[in-house]
């Protein structure tokens, strides 16, 4: 499979590099445990880079280039779902969140009154317009804006016609690679720039041999965390899907723990922008049951 960049695809990259360029150096002291933009998701949306699954010769490989550079960033927009589900839901409005039927007590990620919420089973799909008395802010850890629904989506939610359940986990679930592959990507890029600029024993961390084995280590994760992401968005194959999601889920798990302990006390404060990538990461790695959700459906996928 041919995963070399399209010239089209080369210049939607561009194109976004330099729209959120006024938005790579985040204001920490003012960021909490999330760091968002209303005016960087308009510039997205506006300039349709949400949109380009839409367009056929484009197609969901495209769409996740631009997840995974924008999950670069230290604001966490609402891109991934919109850019690779909402495909199969051209008539509803973002942002999109989802949700696993059956656990919609659990904070759901980008959930607002106005929100389109997805609820996923394993035999169908329904939708529904989040209203303000169905929603609540939830006050989380996990580095995105958090909502709790008030309601049981089953009595509120139309069934969704023509979707395929597996259509829509199969995207959630490149969804998921390729966002924490931007992240995974973005934190590494974090962490190495303080052990190279900290000093200790008279020398930059970054000189000790056993933080550059780990630091490898994540670099070899974070980059088959990419490959196996733009992979299944080029085959929307549910076997790739489900194993590119387990392996972010599961590298997400070891180089969070590392990139912390690389930074020591500075990774547990909100003085360090480490936590915008990998509180991120934390959610991520619960989505659609977990590693042992993704572990079931790829041996499914690919064993019956």
């Amino acid at each position: 499979m041919d995963l070399a960049l399209t010239t089209d695809q080369t210049a939607i990259l561009d194109a976004v590099e330099s729209l959120a360029r006024p938005f790579v150096g985040p204001s920490v002291h003012d960021a909490g445990f999330a760091l968002v933009s209303d005016k960087l998701d308009r510039a997205l949306e506006e300039g349709g880079f949400l949109d380009v699954a839409f367009d056929p010769d484009l197609g969901a490989g495209s769409a996740a280039l631009v997840v995974e550079r924008l999950a670069r960033l230290p604001y966490a927009v609402e891109a991934a779902a919109s850019a690779l589900v909402r495909p199969l839901f051209p008539d509803l409005p973002r942002p999109f969140c989802l949700v696993m039927e059956g656990r919609w007590r659990r904070p759901i990620r980008f959930l607002k009154a106005g929100a389109t919420v997805l609820v996923v089973g394993q035999d169908s799909v329904s939708s529904f317009i989040a209203t303000e008395d169905q929603v609540r802010a939830e006050d989380t850890l996990f580095g995105y804006p958090m909502g709790g629904l008030r309601v049981d989506p089953a009595t509120i939610a139309t069934p969704a016609q023509d979707v395929s359940p597996q259509d829509v986990t199969t995207r959630w679930r490149v969804a998921i690679a390729a966002e924490a592959a931007g992240l995974l990507a973005a934190a590494l890029d974090s962490t190495t720039t303080h052990v190279t600029d900290r000093q200790q024993f008279g020398r930059p961390l970054a000189t000790f041999q056993a933080l550059r084995h780990r630091l490898a280590e994540a670099q070899v994760r974070a980059n088959g965390v990419y490959w196996l992401a733009m992979k299944a968005a080029g085959t929307l194959d549910p076997g790739d899907a489900a194993l590119a999601a387990l392996h972010a889920q599961e590298s997400a798990r070891a180089s969070v723990y590392d990139f912390h302990q690389f930074l020591g006390a500075m990774g547990m404060t909100l003085e360090h922008p480490l936590h915008l990538w990998t509180y991120r990461l934390k959610a991520l790695i619960g989505e659609l049951g977990g590693r042992g959700g993704q572990g079931l459906a790829a041996a499914e996928a690919l064993w019956g």
